[in-house]
């Protein structure tokens, strides 16, 4: 197992990465805005489902795989640039009422669970995490690699748990003011949108390097 340093450093690491808004954020802070605070935890629920599909996928070693195939990669990174375009499209494609109906349309607990599970899982900032970030704190010496990344993963999931939790509901406090304005509804969407859209762009145009190099 990594020493008591490494993994001091591993968690200063993840929570300045954490602390940086992404896909996944985004989707917690606009389900907790629009269903309130049980929607976004329930949010926040699946997208860390989805975070341990990145752990076992890294822990199996099929991280290693996707790094030394640059088509597997491309293709993994494809998926998820798309998947962020769509929703931002979507988001820029909504149209608020006018005249300030507060109730903005509601999804069943299963499918925002599900929706966030889907969007972690095609997330290329937890993707290129594990497959770039993750095993340099890893040491050979220690023992096997394997359970190291699981110990590590599981910090990651603790983590992020507790900060994505905070989003939620922090964002659930703020909802109300927001619901009421159509106005500001609208900038909510416009915003999400466009950070949507600028998200997928870099995911489409980052980890060649990464690729070229395995």
């Amino acid at each position: 197992m990594p020493d008591l340093t490494m993994i001091a450093l591993f968690v200063a690491a993840t929570l300045a990465l954490l602390l940086v808004p992404g896909p996944a954020v985004l989707y917690i802070v606009t389900r907790s805005v629009a269903q309130g605070r049980s929607a976004g935890l329930v949010s926040v629920l699946g997208i860390h489902l989805g975070s341990l599909v990145h752990v076992a996928a890294a822990a199996l070693g099929i991280s290693a795989l996707l790094a030394a195939s640059a088509t597997a990669f491309a293709v993994v990174k494809y998926l998820g640039a798309a998947y962020l375009v769509w929703l931002g499209v979507r988001k820029l494609m909504t149209r608020p009422d006018p005249d300030g109906v507060a109730e903005p349309p509601v999804a069943t607990r299963s499918r925002i669970f599900w929706e966030g599970f889907v969007v972690n899982v095609l997330n290329p900032k937890t993707a290129i995490f594990f497959l770039a970030f993750l095993p340099h704190f890893t040491d050979p010496a220690a023992g096997p690699i394997a359970p190291q990344i699981v110990l590590l993963g599981l910090i990651w999931i603790a983590l992020g748990m507790a900060s994505d939790g905070v989003y939620a509901l922090l964002s659930s406090a703020m909802a109300g003011r927001l619901r009421r304005s159509a106005r500001a509804r609208r900038r909510l969407d416009v915003s999400s949108g466009l950070i949507y859209l600028g998200l997928g762009a870099v995911a489409a145009f980052t980890g060649e390097s990464a690729a070229a190099k395995a």
